[in-house]
């Protein structure tokens, strides 16, 4: 039986103004977020369209959350959830041309946002599975993910794991470590953009990428290139998005790999892609008329 109460619903302040960097999901209930500033550690809890409800302490958060579920009848979220993690230094806008298309029956959408140029991996993966853990009555997750969202997932995969793990598309994520990182990770402007992670996509054979898990769970890989020896950057080897070589893209074990000629930054507005990525996630392949290619070890 659904709860009710005659108190009035909490009302939202303004939207916020931005500065996804430095928030970090904790909560995500029926589109309401609790996130923590990784500056000053408190909290705020906003809606669906990034409104303000409460600001302070986690607590004072979780009593005007209640508050809404109550006044609002609100229940848990259901069905399959998919979970949307952006690359660095961006944020879970960028991947909105894939959740608008998504179909909305039996799913529950999430588009997470992590604090991607303040913490390393470590510290993003442990917000996702606080966001996870809230997700108390979803029955199936997967992920659709840019760049180093992938290498977040993976980092969470390393220390947990969890029974609902269905899918995950990966687009242009360096499984193999960026070769763009390695030539600027002494550079200081980057190391002030970029921050910790920044540092941790190296591609050193003895650092952090390396040491990751392959998901033990089925996965596709989408990344950009050309067709060819050269990419769209000629400064990194062999073909490329721009930004990641797919030599590195590539990961074994993934049961399919689909190459488009977009750029890094384009690959999650794609008509292909788009289509691609929501009949993996129902089917376990890119297309219903194409044999999978899958990257074996």
């Amino acid at each position: 039986m659904q709860e009710t109460s005659t108190e009035k619903s909490p009302q939202p302040g303004l939207p916020t103004l931005g500065g996804m960097q430095f928030w970090g999901d904790l909560t995500f209930f029926r589109g309401y977020r609790i996130q923590r500033n990784v500056l000053t550690g408190h909290y705020r809890l906003l809606d669906v369209n990034n409104r303000r409800y409460a600001s302070g302490s986690i607590e004072q958060c979780d009593e005007v959350l209640e508050k809404l579920r109550i006044t609002q009848g609100l229940t848990p979220d259901t069905g399959h959830a998919v979970i949307y993690l952006h690359g660095i230094a961006r944020s879970s806008k960028s991947l909105q041309p894939i959740i608008k298309a998504m179909p909305k029956e039996g799913f529950t959408h999430v588009p997470f946002e992590y604090p991607s140029t303040q913490v390393p991996l470590e510290q993003a993966a442990a917000y996702l599975k606080s966001v996870m853990d809230s997700l108390t009555d979803v029955t199936k997750i997967s992920f659709v993910v840019h760049s180093m969202g992938g290498l977040v997932v993976r980092r969470y995969l390393k220390d947990q794991r969890d029974p609902r793990l269905h899918r995950m598309v990966m687009m242009g994520t360096p499984n193999g470590g960026a070769e763009l990182a390695d030539m600027l990770k002494r550079n200081l402007l980057f190391k002030a953009i970029y921050g910790p992670a920044g540092q941790q996509l190296i591609s050193d054979p003895l650092g952090p990428i390396k040491s990751l898990p392959t998901p033990n769970f089925e996965f596709g890989i989408v990344v950009g290139g050309k067709g060819d020896d050269k990419g769209f950057n000629r400064l990194l080897p062999g073909d490329d998005d721009g930004t990641v070589t797919v030599d590195s893209a590539r990961l074994p074990g993934a049961a399919d790999f689909l190459r488009i000629p977009k750029i890094h930054a384009l690959l999650m507005s794609d008509a292909t892609v788009i289509s691609a990525v929501q009949h993996f996630l129902e089917h376990g392949r890119f297309f219903p008329d194409k044999a999978p290619e899958p990257i074996k070890g």
